[in-house]
Order: C-alpha cells, then sequence, then structure tokens
C-alpha cells in the first residue's frame, strides 16, 4: 500500500539524517559532501540542513536537464533530511565529542543507520536523492563505470569543502572506506535488492504522457 511506502520513506529519511549527524558530531573528519555542506554554511551564513537542501535542490535541476528521472522520494530527501538535520544539530540531542575512541563508535553507528535508512528509503520506491540521481545519470551519460563516477564526484566535493574550510581527517577515510562495506552487508543481512526496487517517477510519467497523447 502506498501509505505503508510513504511510512518506509519517511522512516528512512528520518533515520539518514540521524545517521549523519553523528558522523559529523564525532568530530574526526567529514564525509565528501558532509565536508562541501560545512564548507557553504562558512560563506553562506547558512545552518547545515538549509545548505544540504540548497545542495540538493540544485543537483535536482542538473538531473532534471540530464533527463534523469524525479519521484516523491527525490523531492523528500531535499528538504525533510534537512529540516530533520536542522531540528537535531539545534536540539543538541547529540553533542559532539572530543574523544576519539567515542568518536570511532559514533561514526560506525552513524554508518549503519545510513545503510538501514538506505534500506528503508530506497526500498519505499519512490525514487533516488539526487546526488545518487547525478551519479546515474553522469554514469549514463559517459558510459564509464559507476565506481569511477562516484569516486570523481565524492573526490570533486571532498576537495571543495576542503578549501572552503571544512575539517578532514580519520572520520573521512573511515566513512570514504567504510560505507560501501557496511551498506552492502546490512543490504545482506536485510536480504534486499537494490535492483529489483521499481521506483515511481512523476517527471518520468509525465515524459510518458506526452508521449502517448502525441500518438493519439
Amino acid at each position: 500500500m502506498k501509505i505503508t511506502r510513504l511510512i518506509r520513506l519517511l522512516l528512512g529519511l528520518a533515520l539518514f539524517a540521524l545517521g549523519i549527524v553523528l558522523t559529523v558530531n564525532a568530530n574526526l573528519g567529514l564525509a565528501p559532501w558532509d565536508a562541501f555542506h560545512v564548507g557553504l554554511t562558512k560563506i553562506f551564513n547558512l545552518s547545515f540542513g538549509r545548505v544540504s537542501m540548497l545542495v540538493g535542490f540544485t543537483v535536482l535541476i542538473i538531473n532534471y536537464f540530464l533527463n534523469e528521472s524525479i519521484g516523491v522520494g527525490t523531492i523528500g530527501n531535499i528538504f525533510i533530511i534537512g529540516l530533520i538535520l536542522d531540528f537535531i544539530f539545534d536540539s543538541n540531542i547529540i553533542p559532539v565529542t572530543d574523544n576519539f575512541i567515542t568518536g570511532v563508535i559514533m561514526i560506525i553507528l552513524g554508518m549503519i543507520i545510513i545503510a538501514i535508512a538506505s534500506y528503508f528509503y530506497i526500498g519505499s520506491g519512490f525514487g533516488t536523492g539526487p546526488r545518487d540521481g547525478l551519479m546515474v545519470a553522469l554514469t549514463r551519460i559517459t558510459k564509464k563505470p559507476v565506481g569511477l563516477i562516484r569516486g570523481g564526484i565524492e573526490l570533486s566535493v571532498l576537495v571543495l569543502g576542503f578549501l572552503l574550510g571544512a575539517k578532514i581527517g580519520i572520520g573521512t577515510i573511515l566513512i570514504a572506506f567504510g560505507i560501501g562495506p557496511i551498506v552492502q552487508t546490512v543490504f545482506k543481512v536485510l536480504r534486499f535488492e537494490v535492483q529489483d526496487v521499481k521506483h515511481d517517477s512523476f517527471i518520468q510519467r509525465n515524459k510518458e504522457k506526452k508521449i502517448l497523447d502525441s500518438n493519439t
């Protein structure tokens, strides 16, 4: 049922935001996109969540012109995660740590939560997030391996974030090398196959409707 899928989507997005906050407040170095967001907060004097929404919306526009599908989950990824991020940061529910061991634990826990969030969010079938959509679009256009494209995107935003003053450290390395295996392990435990998910896409549906109308 669609209501069940919507609940699954919202739960996934909320958990995703929680996972991001844990890795950021671990204070050992930021993930590539988070480093970029933190760097931009220094320029625009905006909150982390608002910068996340601004970047997500910008990437969404790029994806649209690259003919990438856009669904409810894509929009939700931008705004819901951004709002929840600001709520958690502002409420200080998860404090920033200065302890190395605690920081490592927070990063690992954050990555596990992000993996579980991905299971719920992607499995809802309402579309992928704009950043993943950009990866898919560039892979389709360039015909290059997805790993190369993802690596190129992550490296680019990481360098930009570093140049803008974001903190890069051991946590950055842990996330860069750990998130893939952790997501893969969680998906395997939950018996979740990404390729089996069929996503609803209102942009694509509109395009298909136009094609059908033109043929009648």
